[in-house]
């Protein structure tokens, strides 16, 4: 593996088997807190601010799967790193949702030629990288180990925010979702920025920590930590799919 971070471990304040509508006993358990990562000044100034509560679980959540697209997830490209353990753990976060019937939206940045060569994306002015991912080429393709299937929804966009520019709100609400929970890449850039997004858009957010991954360490936890304290519930992969688990299966079209 390069230098692509995920996570393995987690420090948790309970088992964390997460819950159905409105479960507040259950928010939360396996939230990860962050607790001592930045020392005990920090511990206490943020516990005075009041940040860090658990979140709702809903019992119609959505899977946003962000930007787990090859020219993220595969180092051969400029913008990419090695997400191979970021890829499995979202995969297995999708299967556990199946049952249940739970939405999958994938997301993807592509840019049209003119947009990638030019200077009418201000992003890309700064991140120079990202020009690579044009529309119709591989870096775009969404990461063929991960389970898609064809009613699983595809939102492209342009920025970081999975909703800044698009139709993800709509689709959500359309869908009748209560939760986001946000998987994908990078933890530093447009997971952070998704996750604020739905929290702004009055979506309760979980993070599977497994599920996110990012191109250093550093950034990775800082990012991670900042969610926790203030957008979601960062929470480890089993409490996600135990989560997920709990919800009731959907009867096949047969058996209607």
């Amino acid at each position: 593996m390069s230098d692509a971070v995920v996570s393995e471990a987690i420090v948790s304040t309970g088992t964390g088997t997460g819950g159905i509508p409105d479960t507040s006993a259950d928010a939360g358990a396996g939230a990860d807190t962050g607790t001592g990562r930045y020392g005990q000044s920090t511990d206490s100034t943020y516990a005075r601010a009041g940040f860090g509560a658990p979140v709702r679980r809903g019992g119609r959540p959505a899977i946003v799967v962000v930007d787990l697209t090859r020219g993220f997830t595969d180092d051969a490209f400029p913008s990419g790193a090695d997400l191979t353990e970021v890829v499995r753990a979202t995969g297995e976060l999708i299967e556990a949702g199946r049952p249940a019937g739970v939405p999958v939206i994938f997301t993807a940045i592509s840019y049209s030629p003119a947009e990638a060569a030019g200077d009418s994306v201000a992003w890309l002015q700064k991140a120079q990288g990202m020009r690579a991912l044009v529309e119709g080429s591989e870096a775009v393709a969404i990461d063929p180990r991960l389970p898609r299937r064809p009613e699983d929804l595809l939102v492209v966009k342009k920025g970081a925010s999975a909703f800044f520019g698009t139709s993800l709100d709509a689709a959500l609400t359309g869908l009748g979702c209560d939760t986001v929970l946000v998987c994908g890449a990078t933890t530093s850039g447009c997971v952070r920025a998704t996750a604020v997004d739905a929290v702004q858009s009055g979506f309760p957010v979980l993070v599977a920590r497994e599920c996110v991954g990012d191109r250093a360490q550093g950034p990775h936890e800082a990012n991670l930590f900042d969610i926790q304290a203030k957008y979601g519930d960062v929470v480890d992969l089993t409490d996600a799919a135990t989560y997920l688990g709990r919800l009731p299966a959907v009867r096949p079209v047969s058996a209607r």
